[in-house]
Formats: structure tokens, sequence, C-alpha cells
């Protein structure tokens, strides 16, 4: 059994090695030359999702290749700021969904790209074909200049927030939700227990979109020279006929594609060309990637949970695993290179337990002596505030959905399903509370009784530490914590957030916490560190613990580590670059 599964093992080997062998051989003939060209346009694709970072996993971004990662695109931007040879960018845009702080961090990276002297020419087909296009247009109202398809359409229509109530349904089923919350505002619940919004929910529902819209409003009347009143205006009016946009000014051209192109070779000269960003990055480098002292950045992207962080192929989610995040703390401070950590955060919250490993580490970092700046992308809500809470500084955009201090639990009763399918169910059980996590039987009035205590002291946790790392007084952190989300923009009003902003503003705050000079050079150092090809199929790597199989398989593997390595410098291999119920533990 053994030789059979060498004998396997050494096949498996032979076919991957012949195809990198082929990969490169590919690489070597049709790569051309990889430096930047003399005259280059960068080219964006924005009309596809985009992720906040590529796992550390080299076969999570062989998976990923075809796949962008939003720092892969501000960096390239940051890079191409100071580089003599970008003259202009043209970026496709449309209706991708991407989070509004996403689309502000991008409008960011082409405003700062803009202000370097550089053109900026937006295109799309359509920003809205039967459908809102509000952000697709947000976005494009970055750029210069706006061109679009004689066929498409300005879908400006204003937003609308849509919610799914499924209570009828379970009634019907005979599922009856047993859970709580804290507090009224902690509505993630609701779809499962309410017919419609409670008016706790309508209002914080309707201020989310309102904050957002009027964001909206007001990039939009900065990007093209209008009053905030006229954008209002327009938009009642909405949606518009390529021609109508053109009228109304939203659009600087009706243009297809072929004709974009010979407008940005009118601007650039017939030497120039034309280079994807990703591509460009990997010729010229990223940017902050020299210099003595260091700032670590560590990414918490998904929902929270204990262990490692995951990459699940089948989903395409990924997770903030409480091990993996809390070791690459610990291995920054350890390094005496690191003078300040970025902490990057996207997540819509998860486990309670899990968040708090990872707040512990954010303050054994503060104690010895390693500032902390919180970055918050798309959502950084319940178990992502609490991540963060602890930070010297907290930086969102300002369409960043955060807050939400609260939790939730609960299980759902099924019993009554059962009955209706003709199931039975009998058990047995040893002690008075086994059967309190059971959906065949209800709390008891004890029972409950302790299930309210545990809410009240999560919660009591939760805002206590708050009012520690936010330094605010526990009657101001009550008021807007209740389970309320807040856009980046109103979280800073209420002194959750410290400044609004991306990726950039954290790294300046963080060189100042660290007493950096502005003008010195500094290495953005990730963690953890990214693993090798040997170490992911093998389960190795920093803080990682895994058995190595038989030798046979390991010596493959060191003849394929190396191949990959090359066939990543060729270029070839382009790398992009909810809530979750604990089962018996309190979501956050």
């Amino acid at each position: 059994m053994k030789k059979l599964l060498l004998t396997v093992l050494a096949i498996i080997g032979g076919f991957v090695v012949a195809l990198f062998l082929i990969a490169i051989i590919a690489g070597i003939f049709i790569g051309g030359e990889r430096a930047v060209p003399d005259r280059v346009v960068l080219e964006l694709n924005l009309e596809q999702p985009l992720m906040e970072t590529m796992p550390d996993d080299p076969l999570a971004q062989l998976a990923l290749r075809d796949k962008q990662a939003l720092r892969d695109i501000t960096d390239a931007l940051q890079a191409a700021r100071t580089d003599n040879r970008v003259l202009g960018l043209v970026a496709r845009v449309g209706t991708a969904p991407l989070g509004m702080a996403q689309i502000q961090e991008l409008r960011d990276a082409v405003g700062a790209f803009r202000a370097a002297g550089k053109f900026a020419i937006a295109y799309a087909e359509t920003l809205g074909e039967a459908g809102p296009g509000n952000h697709g247009y947000y976005l494009a109202t970055a750029f210069e200049e706006i061109l679009l398809q004689p066929s498409g359409d300005v879908g400006l229509v204003g937003l609308r927030a849509e919610s799914m109530f499924v209570r009828g349904l379970l009634d019907k089923l005979g599922v009856v939700p047993r859970m709580d919350h804290r507090k009224e505002y902690k509505n993630a619940m609701n779809m499962l227990t309410e017919t419609r919004y409670t008016a706790a929910h309508r209002e914080a529902t309707q201020a989310i979109i309102d904050s957002a819209f009027s964001q909206i409003v007001r990039g939009i009347a900065r990007g093209r020279g209008l009053e905030e009143a006229q954008v209002r205006a327009l938009i009642d009016r909405g949606p518009f006929l390529g021609p109508q946009a053109l009228e109304a000014g939203l659009v600087d051209a009706l243009a297809y594609r072929d004709e974009v192109l010979a407008r940005v070779r009118a601007k650039a000269g017939d030497k120039a060309e034309l280079l994807f960003a990703n591509h460009y990055l990997r010729r010229a480098g990223r940017p902050h990637q020299a210099g003595r002292n260091a700032v670590a950045l560590i990414y918490g992207v998904g929902a929270v949970t204990r262990g490692s962080s995951n990459y699940d192929a089948g989903f395409g989610g990924v997770t903030m695993g409480s091990d993996t995040v809390a070791a690459a703390f610990r291995a920054a401070v350890e390094d005496k290179d690191v003078k300040a950590i970025v902490f990057r955060i996207d997540s819509p919250g998860g486990s309670y337990v899990a968040s708090d490993t990872i707040w512990r580490e954010t303050v054994r970092a503060r104690e010895a002596g390693k500032p902390v700046i919180a970055s918050m992308g798309n959502v950084a809500g319940s178990g992502g505030y609490f991540v963060a809470m602890a930070a010297d500084k907290i930086v969102a955009q300002p369409g960043t959905i955060t807050g939400s201090i609260g939790v939730l639990s609960g299980k759902a009763l099924t019993s009554g399903l059962w009955d209706k399918l003709g199931v039975s169910w009998d058990a047995v059980q040893t002690s008075a509370n086994a059967n309190l996590w059971s959906s065949l039987s209800d709390y008891s009035p004890a029972q409950w009784q302790q299930f309210q205590g545990w809410l009240d002291r999560i919660y009591e946790d939760f805002t206590t530490k708050v009012t520690s790392g936010r330094e605010l007084p526990l009657e101001e952190v009550l008021k807007v914590a209740k389970g309320r989300v807040w856009t980046g923009e109103d979280a800073k009003a209420h002194g959750l957030v410290d400044e609004l902003g991306g990726m950039e503003t954290a790294l300046r705050l963080a060189r100042r916490a660290a007493g950096l000079p502005e003008d010195e050079a500094v290495r953005l150092q990730l963690y953890p560190k990214p693993r090798t090809l040997l170490e992911a199929l093998t389960g190795q790597g920093p803080e990682r613990s895994g058995t190595l199989p038989e030798a046979a398989l390991a010596e493959a593997l060191a003849v394929i580590e190396p191949l990959a390595q090359l066939l990543t410098q060729t270029g070839l291999r382009q790398p992009a670059g909810v809530l979750m119920m604990q089962g018996p533990g309190a979501g956050l």
C-alpha cells in the first residue's frame, strides 16, 4: 500500500513538474521583455469584483489568478505617480459589485494620480443597463473624462435598501426562532424573527443609505463641477440614455472602445503602450519596499473565526482566523525592524471569543511599544469593530460600514418542522442543561435567564473595551452602541473613528506614531509572511504545523518549488493583485 501511494505521488509530482516546465518555456518564448516601456498608459478593468487582498497560500493565488486585489491597483497607481514613463490611465468602469469604501479608495488613488499631472479616462459600455448604476458612475467621476458607449445608459436613480424577512416562511414550516440580542439596533436576526422593519431597524437602515447617498452626491458634484442641488435634481430625473447623459453633462462624449483608444493615443502619442496595472506593478515594483525601518501590514478579512484563516475555493470567501492574525501580531512585535503596525480590516464580525483573542494581541502590541493603526475597508462592524477598537488610531473611508457594538445569539426550534415531515426524534441526557443548544427543545425558564446573563456579560465587555480603547465616557459609548451600524463618516462624528481615508492615511499615521521622519524610506512588510509553494502543500510555514508527507513527495516538491519561483519571475503566472453564528457561541 505504501509503495502504491509513493508511486501515485511520484506520478502526480511528475505531471506537475512537466506542467510547470511547459509554462516556463512558454513564458520564455512569448513572455518578451519585462521592463516597463518608455511611454506607457496604464489600463484597468474595474468591471469585476475586487478582493481586499490575496490569500497567502500560493495554491489559492493560482486559483485566483484572474482576480484583482484592491491593494495591487492602489499600489500600482501610487508607484506610477512618480514614474515619468507613465503618462496616464484608462479604466473600464461599469456595474461591478464594489463596496463604497473600495470605490472611495480607488477614487482617492485616481485623484492622487491626476494630481501628479497625468491624465485619467474612464469609459463604460453602460453604467446600469436595465438596473441602477449609482456606484459605477460615482467611481467614474473621479476621472477627468467619462466616455460612454452610444448605446449605454447612466443609471443614476438613487439608493434603495431592501431587506428580506422569512418569519412567515418559518411559521409555515413550523420553525420557531428563539434568539435575542443587545440591543434594539442589532438587527441581523430580524430577518428570522420579524416580518418587516422594526422602528430601530428602519431608522438605522435609512440613516446608512442617506449618508452614503450624500457622499455620492458630493463626489459627483466635485467631479463634474456641479452644485449638489443640481446633482440631486438630476438623479431624480434618472436614469439617462446615452444622448441624454451627454446633454446633461454627465459624460464627456459617446464613444466605442476603439474610439476611446484613439483618444488615448491622441493624448499619449502613437509610441505609447498600454499596460495593465497589475503587470506594471510586477515590473516596476511596489512602493514602500525599501528602508531599514518597517511598518507591518496585517490583514483581517472575512468572518471572524477561531483557528486559522482560510480561503474557501467553493464559495470564494476568506475568513479571519484568530490563530493566524494573533500569530501575525506576535511576529510583528518580535521583529525589531517593525516600528508600527497597520491592521487592515474588512469583516462583518463573527465569533466573540475569536474577536477577543485578536483584540488582546492589539493591546499587547501597543504595550510592547508598537503603535497599531486600524484601517477599515468596506465593512468593519461588530466583531470587525471589536478587533479594531484598541488601536492607537482608527481610519475608515466615509462609506465604510462600522460600529454594530452589540451581540446576538440563539437557536431555531425545529420540532414543528419534523412533525410536519412525519419525522420523530427521541433523546437521552445526563445533565439538566445538556439540551441547552438542542433545536428540539425550548429553553427552560432557568436556561433563558442564564442565556440573558450571558448576552449581558458580552455586551458589557464589548462596551467597556470600547470605552477604554476609544477613551470615551461609558455613557457616550452606550448612546452609539446598541448594535447600531454607522457609515465611517457618521462613526467619526460619534468618536468611533479618528480619521477618514484609506491605506495611505493609515500608513502616514503609523509613521507619525512611530516617530519616523516623513521623508524616510519605510518598508511595508506583510504579516504573516507569504508561504512558499512547498509550505502550502505540506501545511508548513510561519506559525503553522503539519506533518511532512513521505520523503518521495518532499523530494518532488523540492524540485517544484524553484520552478514555481521562476514561473512567477517570468510573469506568466499572474496573481491578482453576515454575520456569523458560531454554533452555540455568540455572534458579534
